[in-house]
C-alpha cells in the first residue's frame, strides 16, 4: 500500500490535464481569467477523486478485501500514528533511564507494526490486540507516568505507583514484541518454505550432477572394453 507512489500518480496526471484545460478555456475558448480558473479547479478535483476511486478499486482488488474493510485499516492506521505522536511528546517528561528505555523500545516496535501493516493491509488483523489495545495502554502509561513523574514531591505511596507503571510498561513491550512477531508470522512461515523447497531442489540437482558424473565415468571404461572386445575378435579370426 504505497500511498505516497499513488499521491505521486495522481498529481502527475491531473496537473498537466488541468493545466493544459485551463489554457484552452483561456486561449481556444476565450473564456475569463476567473471562470477558466474555477474550471481548472474543478477538473484537478474530480479527475484527483476519480483517480483515487480507481487506485483504491485495484487495490482491495489485489489484497482480496471489501472497500469498507480497506478503509477501516486506513482509519486505524491513521489513529495509530496520531497516538504514536502523543506517546512520542512524554519523552522530554520522562527522566528515568529504564522507563525512557522502555519508551524508546515502544515506540520503535509501534512503528515497526505501523510500517508493516502499511506495506500489507491484510496483516491488520494478525496484531489487531496491538491497535484496539497495547497502543492505547502504552500511551496512557506512559502519560500516568510522565505526570507522576514531574510532581515535585513524592511520598511513598507515588513512589509504589511509579515503580507498578514502570513494571506494567516492562510487560506492555513484552506484549508488542509477541505483535511484531504475529505480525511477521506469514513472512517467516513463507520464507521457511521457500527455504525447505530450496533445499529439495538443492538436493534434487545435487543427485542428477552425481548420476551424471557416474555416466561420463562410465562412458570411457565402456569404450575401452568393446575396443578390447573387438581385439580380441580381431586375434582369433581365420
Amino acid at each position: 500500500m504505497n500511498t505516497f507512489q499513488q499521491f505521486l500518480t495522481r498529481h502527475a496526471i491531473m496537473l498537466p490535464v488541468s493545466f493544459g484545460s485551463w489554457l484552452y478555456f483561456l486561449l481556444g475558448a476565450g473564456m475569463g481569467f476567473v471562470p477558466a480558473t474555477g474550471l481548472l479547479i474543478a477538473i484537478y478535483l474530480a479527475g484527483d477523486f476519480t483517480i483515487r476511486q480507481v487506485q483504491t478499486g485495484s487495490t482491495v482488488k489485489k489484497l482480496g478485501m471489501t472497500r469498507s474493510e480497506y478503509k477501516h485499516i486506513v482509519h486505524q492506521l491513521g489513529q495509530a500514528k496520531a497516538k504514536l505522536r502523543q506517546l512520542n511528546t512524554h519523552y522530554g517528561s520522562i527522566r528515568s533511564v529504564q522507563a525512557f528505555r522502555q519508551l524508546n523500545d515502544l515506540n520503535k516496535l509501534s512503528k515497526r507494526i505501523i510500517g508493516i501493516v502499511q506495506q500489507n493491509p491484510r496483516k491488520f488483523y494478525n496484531v489487531e490486540k496491538f491497535f484496539y489495545a497495547h497502543l492505547d495502554s502504552a500511551v496512557e502509561l506512559s502519560s500516568k507516568y510522565a505526570l507522576l513523574a514531574n510532581q515535585p514531591t513524592k511520598d511513598d505511596e507515588m513512589k509504589q505507583a511509579l515503580e507498578d507503571t514502570r513494571e506494567t510498561l516492562k510487560d506492555l513491550n513484552v506484549e508488542i514484541r509477541k505483535d511484531v512477531k504475529r505480525a511477521l508470522a506469514t513472512d517467516l512461515e513463507t520464507l521457511r518454505f521457500e527455504l525447505d523447497y530450496a533445499e529439495v531442489l538443492t538436493g534434487k540437482e545435487k543427485r542428477q550432477l552425481e548420476l551424471q558424473e557416474r555416466k561420463q565415468l562410465k562412458e570411457p571404461e565402456q569404450a575401452q572394453l568393446k575396443g578390447d572386445d573387438t581385439d580380441d575378435r580381431k586375434q582369433t579370426g581365420p
